[in-house]
This record gives C-alpha cells, structure tokens and sequence, in this order.
C-alpha cells in the first residue's frame, strides 16, 4: 500500500466482495432450483452477515472522508496522522460497530414468533421483509431498528457532510487550477460511491413503515448490493 487512502480503498474491496456473496449464490441457486426455501439458520445467517458488512460498509466511508480530509487540509502530516497503527484501528472499529449493530438487530429479529408459510417476499432475508411475516406487533422491534438506522446512517452522513464541508473550504484556498483538479478528483470518487451506497439505504430504512412496498425493495436493493459493488472498482479507476 502506497499511502493510507489504498489501504482503506484495500477493505473497501474485501468487503464489497464479501458483501455480495452473502446473497448472490443463494440468489442464483433459487432461479435455477426449483425449490426456493432456506432454512431459518440460514436465514439469519444471511441477515446477520448482510447487514454487518453493510453497516460496516457505511462506516469505513467516514474513515475515508476522514482520511480525504486529513490528505487535503493536513497534507505536510497526513502520514503522520494516519499511521499505519491507527488506520488499522479505524478498519477495525468500523467492523467491531457493524457487527455489533447487526448483531443487535438481528437477534431482535430472531426473538419474533412466526407462523404460517413464511414466504419471504425478497431475493434475500433482509429485516423488513423478514419482519413482516411476524406474528405479533413489531412496533419495538421497528422502533429498535429506526434507532439504529439513526446511528449508522444518520450520523455517518452527518460526519462525512461536515468532512467534505471542510474540505470544500481548503479547495477554494487553492490558488493553482491545478492543485485544485488534483484535490477535486481525490474527492470525487469517494462521493459518488457514498452517494451511491447511501441513496438506495437511506431510502428503505429510513422511511416510514407504511411506505412498505415488497417489490420496490427487491429493486433498490440490488442497486447497493449487487450494481454498486459492481461500479466501485470502475469510479475509482476514473480517477487514475
């Protein structure tokens, strides 16, 4: 790795991979099979691991708009300030924080009794759509799961807004139409994945639950899950 900004760009990539392998082999299993069923271990499995890696996911895009901010306004220190030391700290936060936040919902999830045919209206088991089979009221556990949308969507674009708000400040001091491409570009890629990603996320869940539509969500879920990891590699090619 030739600075701190490859190393994160490094996880990025592991975790879009991993990303969509916990949903794309069962996925494809299910249109060549004629059988679609999972099990409820495997159900959750797939429940957890998706939403750890996409919290995690949500997470490490505010490491590396930090990491955009300490490269642009600190520039003379940034590899003194992003040691290799805490960077790994920072990879290793932003995963300790989307499992647990996974973990949490998903056990919540789990605690609901079901009955009946369980027939989950989506490509995978993902926590609305699970939750919707319940046979109780979910009011909790939805009001548990709109805090933690809170926290790891809310905040993390909270956090990289003010980042990038800095950011935007140091540009315009720029004096050369050169140094400023070069700052601009740095930034580029890195928000048009946050965009991206956060789009389509915020959208499911962050809306209100009588704004519920089954066969939306099979759509805007493809489009973090299997078309942006698809794109990341593309955008930051742009920007050598």
């Amino acid at each position: 790795f030739h600075s701190p900004m490859y190393f994160f760009l490094c996880i990025l990539s592991l975790l879009d991979m991993t990303y969509i392998t916990t949903t794309m082999p069962q996925f494809l299993v299910h249109l060549l099979a004629h059988s679609r069923t999972i099990s409820f271990a495997g159900c959750w499995l797939q429940m957890f691991m998706f939403g750890a890696l996409g919290l995690t996911e949500c997470i490490l895009f505010v490491v590396m708009a930090y990491d955009r901010y300490i490269a642009i306004c600190h520039p003379l220190h940034y590899t003194v300030i992003l040691s290799w030391g805490l960077c790994a700290r920072l990879a290793a936060g932003a995963g300790a924080c989307g499992f647990l936040s996974s973990l949490i919902n998903t056990l919540f999830t789990m605690s609901l009794p079901y009955c009946g045919a369980n027939m989950v209206n989506h490509y995978l088991c993902e926590g609305p759509s699970v939750r919707s089979l319940a046979c109780m009221d979910t009011h909790l556990i939805e009001m548990v799961d709109q805090v933690i949308s809170v926290l790891v969507v809310v905040v993390p674009l909270s956090l990289i807004f003010a980042s990038y708000m800095r950011i935007g400040k140091a540009i315009l001091k720029i004096k050369s139409t050169q140094g400023r491409c070069k700052a601009f570009s740095t930034c580029a890629s890195h928000l048009t994945v946050v965009t991206l990603f956060y789009a389509p996320a915020t959208y499911i869940y962050m809306r209100p639950n009588s704004r519920y539509s089954p066969e939306q969500d099979k759509h805007i879920t493809l489009l973090y899950n299997v078309f942006n990891v698809l794109l990341n590699p593309v955008i930051y090619s742009f920007r050598n």
